[in-house]
């Protein structure tokens, strides 16, 4: 079935005029985001939480419509709405506003294909949406099902379960999940693993899983590494039956490229084993492999684009006149500085142990801060840990932090898949002694960014000259955004969150402020 089949509905509304935009949508109740085409390439994507300031938000419920996310990327981009030639969502809408609907799970498998680097794959859906688990065949600008019926709840809900028995809430308690399961990255539970395990087109779950949901629950009176074992049998084992059916995804479709989209693969330790079971350069994983991430994959699909590689860096960008403008209006005292005075000064700062707020061209788009809207600070510093989680983020002492490292250093300091250039993939330190201070138990994984050419220019340069300084080019890279609300989006937001956190200097476009 080709991506103009049945399961894609076209209302015929509003047939689009020549060099028209194609407005793509994803995430209407939660995360809502927008992502524009011209017909050649992905223009924009922003997610309506960064312009409305309110984590997770949706579509308003009046207009069915990110309104506030897809009105500043339309004057972003030099646009209006009168631009736009078609509206396309996954999923029906209770609202007339979509030209074109496709189904959820197509959404998600043309966000990884037609945003990979591949001309023909296979490609694993799993989400929390029903069917739970699909498979499909990209080639060109054609998306076919495969003949695959999942029975059951699928992987992203197990994962759920478990964080949930754990007591962690409905929004983010997957991350927190898996950040307690970094901890103990080697564990095993053995009863699981034989009780628990594929049969042909669904789950086979016996009396184990039950015991480890109701031992997850149980686990207020257990050590901190007792509750982060279980938690990491659970993923190991949820790992390991996902690379059978990765297994039977290829010889269904007799690809040796792979396409991962869904929920799921949010988790970085699961595609980390998927990487390392197969030939890293043959799987992608999307920059936004979730809801929001629809956005994009509906937009080149009513585009009808072929594959090829999305830049992380398609959100909103200031010019230094825009910047400097809102400095002024918030009275501020600042500094302007060339590129190399700005580096320096940042790298002098984060040897003295102090955490650097990094504005800097256009937002990322996804869920990672990838050295554009990002907080910057020092791994080897004794006390960042605690720095960050206690006075920045407020978070559990056990909870780790990124590492942004040019993918040189990345290879010759830690264990782990080639390249991760979307912070995607967990990385094991060879030296661990030297990792310490960023590690927050002996034995934890690290989820790690790799840097190239592909990164923005003054990151890298800073990542480069970090490692100039220290002998080591990575360095602790976290989303910049105050206590539980999203990543900044403009100048004003950076400025908000600089004094009002316990960040030491903020860069933002040429202009340095410190306190």
């Amino acid at each position: 079935m080709s991506l103009s089949g049945a399961i894609s509905i076209d209302r015929g509304v509003r047939p689009p005029a020549q060099a028209a935009l194609d407005a793509g949508f994803g995430g209407d109740t939660r995360h809502g985001c927008v992502a524009l085409c011209d017909g050649t390439r992905v223009l924009g994507v922003c997610e309506q939480e960064r312009v409305t300031r309110i984590r997770g938000a949706g579509f308003n419920p009046s207009t069915g419509l990110p309104d506030e996310a897809l009105d500043l990327l339309l004057d972003r981009l030099g646009h209006t709405r009168a631009d736009i030639g078609r509206y396309v969502r996954a999923e029906p809408a209770a609202h007339d506003a979509f030209d074109q609907v496709i189904d959820h799970h197509l959404a998600h498998a043309s966000t990884a294909f037609l945003t990979s680097p591949f001309s023909s794959a296979a490609i694993l859906v799993c989400d929390h949406e029903a069917p739970y688990v699909t498979l499909w065949h990209g080639r060109d600008r054609t998306i076919e099902p495969i003949e695959f019926t999942w029975r059951g709840p699928g992987f992203s809900e197990l994962y759920s379960q478990a964080s949930r028995a754990l007591g962690f809430g409905p929004h983010a308690g997957d991350q927190r999940m898996e950040a307690l399961a970094r901890l103990a990255p080697r564990a095993r539970d053995e009863a699981l693993e034989r009780d628990f395990r594929l049969d042909g087109d669904g789950f086979a779950i016996g009396a184990a899983w039950q015991r480890v949901l109701d031992e997850l629950g149980a686990g207020s009176g257990a050590s901190l590494a007792t509750r982060a074992a279980r938690a990491s049998a659970v993923q190991t084992r949820l790992s390991e039956l996902l690379l059978e059916l990765v297994g039977q995804a290829m010889a269904l479709t007799g690809k040796t490229e792979l396409c991962l989209a869904g929920s799921l693969f949010y988790h970085s330790a699961i595609n980390t084993a998927v990487k390392l079971s197969v030939p890293s350069a043959s799987v992608f994983v999307p920059v936004d492999p979730g809801n929001p991430g629809l956005a994009v994959g509906t937009a080149m699909h009513g585009a009808r684009l072929a594959p090829r590689t999305v830049s992380p860096y398609l959100g909103p960008a200031y010019s230094s006149d825009e910047i400097k403008q809102t400095l002024d209006n918030c009275k501020v005292a600042y500094e302007w500085e060339d590129e190399g005075a700005i580096i320096g000064r940042v790298v002098e700062a984060l040897g003295r142990g102090q955490m650097v707020g990094w504005f800097d061209g256009a937002m990322e788009w996804g869920p990672r801060a990838l050295g554009s809207r990002s907080i910057l600070a020092n791994p080897f510093a004794p006390f960042v840990l605690e720095n960050l989680n206690r006075f920045l983020k407020r978070r559990e002492a056990w909870r780790g932090y990124a590492l942004s490292g040019l993918t040189e250093t990345v290879a010759r300091d830690f264990e782990g898949p080639a390249t991760a250039p979307f912070m995607e993939c967990d990385y094991q330190p060879r030296d661990r002694a030297r990792y310490a201070h960023v590690l927050p138990s002996p034995d934890a994984a690290v989820r790690v960014q790799t840097v190239d050419s592909a990164a923005p220019d003054r990151f890298r340069l800073l990542v480069q000259a970090f490692g100039e300084a220290s002998g080591s080019a990575v360095i602790v890279n976290t989303s910049f955004n105050g206590f539980h609300e999203p990543i900044v989006c403009n100048p004003r937001d950076a400025v908000r969150v600089f004094y009002g956190t316990g960040l030491d200097m903020l860069v933002v476009g040429p202009f340095v402020l410190t306190k």
